[in-house]
Order: structure tokens, then sequence, then C-alpha cells
């Protein structure tokens, strides 16, 4: 079967010519390709005609495509190779939303052909009353989850972690085991705490384990010597702890994030024996705190590169082989960022690229080193038209406070000057929003006409402890500032019109949206918040049916965002519920009935309040959709309302 049967491929001339919605907001046709620990098979994600993803592999000596797992009525989610013959996936379901969901992601194990699948973990809740020692070979019930693979020699093993949960069915630790994924046996390994975080080595040793109990959170290093568990650090729960295990090296080398008095978290090797961490930083990123990944040579023993992310990612390669392979490919691909990925045994004839851009999907690739030739194995979104799509910048401005904000800016084709514009606000809000590479919101707002400015107001991570910390009780204040002022930034610059200026975001971005048309009515003519905060004060309750840990909500929130008794009258003056008269704009909000994180409690409460005085806010129901759009049908839906929407409030 050839890949071009396999993936759904629309006409993807025709659909250009409309930039219809569907052609952003549908799934991806092929994800997750990786190659096998030897470099001889590819496996992959796709998108097949009856709409399922399904696993498939593909050997590159033939360049043969075969589907090897699915299911009629699931998708499968994610995979990982185990070793050169065997792999383990979990399933999702892309074609049912969250409220109509009745199954867990489950894991099975299967050989490349296809054959000799395996139930790891089942799909549905198996009590285990019977297991009476550490090792037993029933597949595991659904609340179990993959962790990652054994990469040991010879090892045909993956570890997992199930919940352990305390009276009130609040998680409290990770237990973790080991699976084998022919026989089905399981291993437990004795943790030192209540573990939440994991770490393997190698050669298949748990080494790192952190614990949090009773505010205090301890980092813990099993010694391979006397095989006994050993604080190594503490601080507090949601303190900022400057010490973070990162990963181990495939020399033993345990590899840590820090800050040693400095405001940027860069990559450090860690001494076990002194427990001390080596001053001289790995890598530090200029301006940026470091987050990226080790890549590693099982065969060599030893580091080949280090993928990290600035304002994009890329990466630093400390073999001179994979130097020259990298600078091959990049002259064969300049215009996108092109990430190479090399068998886990090391190098072979060919490797595997991901190339990307702000305007270009994703693409997957091979190099045959030799012959110094690319070939395309797929695209992700092959209906979409890198030509026609929009750059993005980064940018940096000043808030008002003189702290320095960096935000993305994407300008649509054709425009520079005067533009309708979008402030879009990542969620989290204690993330990075935004990387470089295409954005499916980003890019379909572009293709309106519409600028799009996405700030990394105070809090975000990514950019210094400076940065994050600002952002510490600062809902709807100075962090509301920072994206306001980035509208000003706009309109100085003379990008944005200012009479036609929308904010809008999600999640912690849905608040900030409501937030900005209660502060800055000057500055935002309309606004579109979906599963936004509308009442801080909800966070706190414990009768509120929410996802958030007893630990966050105990330790982690009283600290970011702000006490619920020595800052109670500041979480009322923040809450957009409480500030509904102040809101004349129009408005669209979207809400999914079985959200966990935002429930629809916040959507109502607020929507009853405004109607009252506004009656220019629209609202939007899913009934079983939650705190994100799962449904390609959903996103597509809901953007499509957001367009007539944002047409009608700020359109020319």
């Amino acid at each position: 079967m050839s890949l071009a049967l396999m993936l759904v491929s629309p006409n993807a001339a025709q659909a250009q010519e409309k930039l219809q919605p569907e052609l952003f907001f549908q799934n991806a046709t092929i994800d997750r390709v990786t190659m096998s620990p030897d470099g001889k098979t590819l496996g992959m994600l796709v998108a097949t005609k009856n709409g399922r993803v399904q696993l498939a592999t593909m050997s590159l000596a033939n360049k043969q495509p075969r589907v090897i797992g699915g299911f009629s009525n699931a998708d499968i989610g994610d995979f990982h190779w185990v070793n050169n013959e065997r792999l383990v996936y979990s399933t999702s379901d892309k074609q049912k939303a969250i409220g109509q969901q009745r199954y867990f992601p489950g894991l099975f194990a299967i050989n490349m052909d296809g054959s000799e699948e395996r139930t790891l973990i089942e799909r549905i809740w198996v009590p285990d009353s019977t297991a009476v020692s550490s090792i037993k070979s029933k597949a595991l019930s659904g609340f179990h989850s993959f962790l990652e693979v054994d990469d040991s020699p010879g090892s045909e093993s993956v570890f997992v972690v199930e919940p352990v949960f305390n009276a009130i069915y609040d998680i409290e630790a990770m237990q973790l085991k080991r699976v084998n994924t022919r026989t089905g046996s399981v291993e437990t390994f004795r943790r030192p705490g209540k573990s939440h975080f994991w770490m393997i080595d190698h050669k298949g040793q748990p080494r790192i384990t952190v614990t949090q109990d009773a505010g205090v959170e301890q980092i813990w290093y099993r010694d391979p010597k006397s095989d006994q568990w050993k604080v190594i650090a503490e601080s507090k729960t949601f303190g900022g702890s400057n010490f973070t295990p990162f990963d181990f090296g495939v020399d033993g080398t345990l590899y840590v994030l820090d800050r040693l008095n400095t405001d940027k978290t860069a990559l450090y090797r860690f001494d076990l024996d002194k427990n001390e961490t080596d001053p001289n930083p790995v890598v530090a990123v200029d301006g940026y705190d470091f987050s990226g990944s080790l890549i590693g040579d099982l065969a060599k023993g030893k580091i080949t590169g280090i993928r990290y992310e600035n304002d994009a990612y890329t990466t630093l390669w400390l073999d001179p082989q994979m130097k020259n392979i990298q600078a091959a490919v990049d002259a064969l691909l300049p215009a996108t960022i092109n990430l190479i990925s090399i068998p886990r045994f090391g190098l072979v004839k060919t490797v595997l690229v991901r190339s990307y851009s702000d305007v270009q999907p994703s693409l997957y690739l091979t190099y045959d080193i030799e012959a110094k030739k690319l070939e395309l194995i797929g695209s992700s979104r092959p209906a979409i038209d890198a030509t026609k799509m929009a750059m993005q910048d980064m940018i940096r401005y000043k808030s008002k406070d003189g702290l320095e904000i960096p935000a993305y800016l994407t300008l649509p084709q054709g425009g520079k000057k005067n533009l309708p514009m979008i402030v879009l606000v990542h969620g989290g809000p204690y993330m990075r929003g935004s990387s470089w590479g295409w954005d499916s919101e980003v890019q379909f707002l572009a293709s309106r006409g519409y600028a799009v400015l996405e700030p990394e107001f105070r809090g975000s991570t990514g950019f210094g402890f400076k940065h994050f910390q600002a952002g510490w009780k600062q809902w709807g204040l100075a962090m509301q500032d920072d994206i306001a002022e980035g509208a000003r930034w706009a309109i100085a610059q003379g990008i944005a019109d200012p009479k036609r200026i929308c904010i809008a975001g999600a999640s912690y971005g849905g608040y900030a949206t409501l937030m900005g048309l209660a502060k800055n009515p000057e500055l935002f003519q309309c606004g579109v918040s979906w599963v936004g905060v509308t009442d801080l004060r909800l966070m706190y309750q414990s009768s509120w049916s929410n996802d958030a840990s007893e630990l966050w909500q105990k330790y982690g929130m009283p600290v970011m965002v702000g006490d619920p008794v020595t800052d109670a009258k500041q979480l009322i003056e923040t809450s957009p519920v409480e500030l509904t008269d102040q809101i004349k704009q129009p408005v669209l909000l979207a809400y999914g009935v079985e959200d966990h994180r935002v429930p629809i409690e916040h959507g109502r409460n607020f929507y009853a309040k405004i109607k009252k005085t506004n009656p220019n806010v629209e609202w939007i129901q899913y009934n079983d959709e939650g705190h994100s759009w799962v449904l390609s049908q959903t996103r597509i839906d809901f953007w499509k309302k957001a367009e007539k929407f944002l047409e009608k409030s700020i359109g020319k």
C-alpha cells in the first residue's frame, strides 16, 4: 500500500482557493514519525480514509508502509519503539468529545510486522484483587499510564506509573512499575515517599524521584552501590526552586537545570559523589531559560547533541559528523527549521528530518548521508500551501514598569500597516505560550486579514525567573498591563488600526480577554473568550469540580494567584464576573459542559450577569467538550463562529 493511498489528501489547489476553516483545523494526516533503534524502520501515525488514526511502519529498504495497529472505535494516540522489533501504543478518540468517552488510553504491545499483540494496560478499568506480590502477568488496570521505554541493552520492557489516591481521591503519589511487553510480567519499585516524578537511567534503573509532602519537595537519588535512596535537594513546594533534575546522559552523568544565582536557567552536570552542581554550564541560552532535550548514542555511550529553544528550536551538535549532516540538510532546506533524529543505537546511512517553519506545517523526510539526498515521507497537512501563509517574527516591547515583554507578531500577506489586529493571549498562565512555527489558530486569523500579536506577559516561563516571578499575584494587574502595552506598541508602530483591535484567548487567556475589555475599553473593541476563568474565588472552593491538584490549590495558588484570605479583596476586584457592568463591547463566550479545569459555572455565572447590561454577548456551549476542543468539527464550528463575530466587530 502506498503512503499516498494511506493518507487523506484533499485537493490542495481547490482547497486553497477558499482557505476554508477545515484546512486549518482538521487532524494531521501523518504525525509522530520516529526511527527504530537500529534506524532501519520508521513508525508513524497516519489518518486513513475512514477517519481513524492508525499505527504504521515503513521499512527504509523498500519504502512500503504497512498499517500494523488500529481500532474501528478508537484512534492510536501515541506510540514508542521498545526495541528494533517491538512497539507499544496507546489510544485516544478523535471522533468523540470528552463527555462521550468511556475508555482509558490503555497500552498495547505489538511487533513491527503486526504480530504478537498484547494488552499491557486495559482500556477499561479492571480491578486486580488477586495480586499478592510485585510480579504478575495480568494486564494492568486502566488507571496506569505509560512513562518511558526501558532502553537498556536487550530490554523488552517499558515503565508505567499508577496513581496512588488518598482518602478524598486526590492523587498523592505515582507508583513506578516495569512491564515486560512480551510476557506482561510486572515489577513494582519501592519509593521513598509520595513520589510524583521518576527518572530512569540508560541501564533501566530508577535513579531519581521527586516527592512532595506537607509543603516540602524533596529530590531523591538511588545509589547503585547501596541501592538506597538519599535526599540530594529540598525546597518548598511551588517555591520557585532553582534546581531540577533534567536527564541522565548515556554515560550515567546526571544533567540538571539550575540558575546558580543568575536569572536564567541553564543546563549543568551534577556531581552525585560531591552532591553539587558543576558551575560551568553545558548550555546557557542567551536571553532564555534552557528548555530542550539530550540526543544520545547508546552505541558510543555519549551525548551527540543537545536540542534547545530560544525564539525557535535549534540543535547544538557535539559530534562533528552530525554538524556536517545538519549543515548539508540546512543547505537543501534553507527556509525551515530542520530537526534531525538519529537512531537510538547510533548513526547509520539514513537520518530522519522533521522540517517546518512559520508558514510550513511539519514535513517528514529522510536524508541519505552517502547520496546527500532528501526524500519526502509525508506532510502533516498536505493541503496547506506555504506560499499563502503569513510570516511570524518575535518582537519585544516595554511594559509600563519597564519590563521587557517578548511577543510573536504575525502579519497577514500583503498587509503591514493600519491592520485590524487580534491580541491572542495564551493560557496557563505559568507557561511559555508560543514558539516559532506554523500554528492553526494564528494562520487562520492571518488568512482573514488580521495581524496577530501573542505576548509572553510576565508570569510566562522560559524568559528567566525575574520575568516569571513578576507575574505572581498579578492576575488582572501587571500581567494585564503587559498585554495592553502590546496593543499600544502595535498602534505606535502603525501596525494596528486603533479602532479595530480585538482581544482573544482560552483558559487564562479567556480570563485576560474579559479583564482587558473591562480595564482597557479604549484599546479593545471586542473579545473572544473560550473556557475562560471569570471568578478567581471559584478556583479555591473545595466543592468546585476541577482537576487541579490539592498541592497546587494548597501551596501553589496562594503564592502565584493570591491568598484566599489575605488577598480576598484583590481576588474580588480582579474577577471579571464582578466587572460585567464595565464591559460594553461585543463579547463571544464559549464553554464545554465537561470542562473540569474551568467548569462551565464560570461561563454561566458571567453570562447571566453581563447579558443584563450588554446586548452584544454571544454564547456557545459544547455539551460534550471539555477544556479544549477535542473534535475537529468543534474546532471548525467554533472558528467559523469566531470569524463571523470578528468580521462584524472589527472587519472592514
